[in-house]
């Protein structure tokens, strides 16, 4: 049994706080460009859609407590090709993090340095983490806590600032601002286009949900409502004050560094320099989250053969190299398509991230109707969780509506991705198919022959892997549904089903019975059943992997209830799937 130490409270928070709470650094701009005058009410609706987010994550990831966000949500309640889709997502989320994060440092870095090339500045800067985190440098939980602190700090001195400000200049500029035409022709399209894109101000908030096995016991969900309350708070405050002292006008131009600007206005040039460091500072931290978390998911992704096999290859500081490059040359892509701009970036961004958001929404409506049994701390209202989906919906819906070409830029990533994962999903299928066009055009060619040889090589590659089902006593209706998943979901024609006995019990007859029976039905897959004396539990699971050289997320149980006497976390990645 491991017993390396698990994160704080503090660190916790700080690791996923900096990701979430570097968007007060833009959010602010960008809804006052939608919304004007009533961005602020518009970043109270976004965490007030947060706060109901908060039971929902609290529900799903308490009682599937496995790093993987959605990915892992939908692994264990549904099938694997909806699990990939929105692992893509995440990808996606992760990869518009790393570029948009990276190009406000360095806009932030420019009011400092004027002769700074941004997009140039921005390509190194990934190009920097790239390098720290091949070489196996990794997010420091102490360092994470500074950064995180400073910038707390940062925000209070410019929101006590601002404050301070306007008591002694009075509100003549909040005025003048309200009595500006309404965005969009009325108020009530100002908060819907205001609310759709400052939603953008609580991407971050699901990465907790990526790393929640290295928290100690407790800690996920105060991790969540520290997150709430720096975002509730810093967001709708900063905007309002942006609104009473600064003029609309200099709002759009500063749209890339507001808060160094309104610091400098509201405090001097101390404030606004100190603001600037803690942005690169931030969202450097921001950046440095998205390359460990998507290294973290992908390689998940690899060892459920939903990606190649290569990516899974690491160098001497056990670096999954071959991820962290391609995850680069995907941000550098995109970060020329949309030449540094922050709207398109932002687009790409919330897109993903929002389909996250409804992904974990509809996971938790899975894990209510499918695994009604397994404990769980919280318990979100099937009214909340409508509620917290329709809110999203509608985000996604008004981003498309504001920029539909943002969308294509969406598009031009998502499809790819998703084609290249369900290529791998399939490709038994594809295989066979090759197979089948090989004989056809040239049955006694040595290309034929090669061509065959080659296909059935790889046939046999995928289908050796060895999977294992522990039951106890299922009958056979659960067992069909063992033998369909299976089927439906991997690439194997072997499968071990597993049952425990105690010292001098018999297994049941029937179940042998019903096991001949499922094996004669499906006639693709060899079933061995193994009957073991012993108690199931994290200990025999690490043995039988180690015995038989089955990684144990190939390794399936049903649906524990509430006398389990383990969290599911603790037994190494062993999937649910009835």
């Amino acid at each position: 049994m491991s017993h390396e130490k698990k994160l704080n409270e503090l660190e916790a928070t700080a690791i996923c706080g900096n990701d979430i709470s570097s968007s007060c650094l833009y959010v602010s701009a960008l809804a006052i460009a939608y919304a004007g005058q009533y961005a602020w009410i518009a970043l109270l609706l976004v965490g007030a859609v947060l706060f109901l987010f908060r039971t929902i994550y609290g529900e799903v990831v308490g009682a599937l407590p496995l790093n993987g966000g959605a990915y892992n949500v939908l692994l264990n309640t549904t099938s694997k090709r909806n699990a990939a889709l929105a692992a893509c997502l995440t990808i996606l989320s992760y990869m518009a993090t790393a570029v948009i994060s990276a190009s406000e440092a360095m806009h932030y870095l420019h009011t400092l340095w004027h002769g700074l090339p941004i997009i140039g500045a921005t390509l190194g800067l990934l190009g920097l983490f790239l390098v720290l985190t091949i070489l196996g440098i990794s997010e420091s939980a102490k360092v994470a806590v500074g950064i995180f602190l400073v910038h707390l700090v940062s925000l209070t001195l410019l929101v006590g600032s601002a404050v301070w400000y306007l008591a002694t200049h009075g509100l003549a500029n909040l005025n003048l601002n309200f009595q500006l035409p309404v965005k969009g022709g009325s108020i009530a399209n100002a908060l819907f286009f205001g609310f759709s894109a400052a939603m953008l101000g609580i991407s971050g908030f699901e990465s907790s949900a990526n790393f929640v096995e290295e928290q100690a016991r407790g800690v996920f969900p105060k991790t969540l409502r520290n997150m709430w309350i720096v975002v509730s708070f810093f967001n709708p405050v900063i905007a309002f004050l942006a609104i009473a002292a600064l003029p609309m006008q200099e709002v759009g131009q500063h749209t890339e560094t507001l808060l160094s600007h309104l610091g400098t206005t509201t405090g001097g040039r101390w404030l606004g320099t100190l603001i600037s460091v803690d942005a690169v500072a931030v969202l450097s931290g921001a950046v440095l989250t998205s390359f460990v978390g998507v290294s973290g998911l992908m390689k998940r992704m690899t060892l459920d053969r939903i990606l190649p096999q290569f990516f899974l290859k690491e160098n001497k500081r056990k670096s999954n190299y071959l991820i962290l490059i391609t995850f680069f040359l995907l941000c550098a892509s995109v970060l020329f398509i949309t030449s540094g701009q922050l709207g398109p970036l932002s687009g790409v961004y919330t897109i993903s991230f929002l389909a996250v958001m409804a992904f974990f929404a509809l996971g938790n409506f899975l894990l209510k109707s499918k695994r009604p049994k397994l404990p769980r701390p919280v318990y979100a209202g099937i009214f909340t969780v409508t509620l917290a989906l329709i809110s999203i919906l509608v985000a996604l819906y008004g981003n498309i509506k504001i920029h539909p070409d943002y969308l294509i830029v969406f598009l031009q990533y998502f499809l790819p991705t998703m084609a290249l994962v369900y290529i791998m999903l399939n490709r038994t299928a594809i295989l066979n198919l090759g197979l089948a066009a090989i004989n056809s055009v040239a049955e006694h060619s040595r290309f034929s022959r090669l061509g065959r040889l080659f296909v059935r090589r790889q046939l046999r590659e995928l289908h050796k892997q060895e999977f294992v089902f522990f039951t106890k006593g299922d009958n056979v209706s659960n067992l069909n549904k063992v033998m369909a998943y299976v089927v439906e979901n991997e690439f194997t024609n072997r499968l071990k089903i597993v049952t425990l006995l105690k010292p001098g019990e018999q297994y049941p007859q029937e179940l042998l019975t019903d096991i001949h029976v499922l094996d004669r039905a499906y006639e693709q897959i060899e079933v061995d059943f193994v009957t073991i004396e012993g108690q199931f539990g994290p200990q025999l699971i690490d043995d039988l992997s180690q015995k038989w050289n089955i990684p144990k997320n190939f390794m399936f149980i049903g649906s524990p209830g509430n006398q389990f006497p383990y969290h599911v976390s603790e037994l190494g990645g062993v999937r649910l799937i009835i």
